[in-house]
């Protein structure tokens, strides 16, 4: 199964939260962190992230969760078959978990990601991850058309 997964950067995690857990009918996130929240959900099957490290509020970057590798190896390759610009990352750690994940950009400059998750991580991140993923940096599909 695949589930749609929207990242939105927000100014007040805890007001956010607030919100998003009434509008998920008051289910608890599944991850819970120091500035950064997720709801895995099966109605809608959507994986629902907010965090505070975005360069402005609104949406941060949209994806597609798979299962397996295979399903990950197809999204990447209608990409490619698309001429679309990919940036891969192979067990990558983001967001509490380690990942495989190709990034591209659509036309109106969101990011897409795809990514098949390995494992979640219970602890914070590391504090070299974390500086990578830091207030103000673009997502890495944004650095495809416009590199820094």
């Amino acid at each position: 199964m695949k589930r749609m997964h929207i990242h939105v950067a927000v100014e007040d995690l805890n007001d956010s939260i607030r919100f998003y857990s009434a509008m998920f009918g008051n289910k608890e996130p599944t991850v819970l962190k120091s500035g950064y929240c997720k709801w895995e959900l099966t109605d809608p099957a959507v994986n629902f992230a907010i965090s505070q490290r975005g360069a402005k509020p609104g949406v941060d970057h949209i994806g597609i969760q798979v299962e397996t590798d295979a399903e990950l190896q197809e999204m990447n390759a209608r990409f490619i078959a698309a001429k679309l610009p990919v940036q891969e990352q192979t067990e990558t750690t983001c967001c509490y978990a380690r990942s495989d994940k190709a990034w591209t950009i659509d036309p109106q400059g969101v990011a897409w990601e795809t990514f098949r998750t390995s494992k979640l991580h219970r602890s914070t991140v590391s504090p070299t991850i974390e500086r990578k993923h830091k207030r103000n940096q673009r997502p890495p599909a944004a650095r495809l058309l416009n590199p820094l």
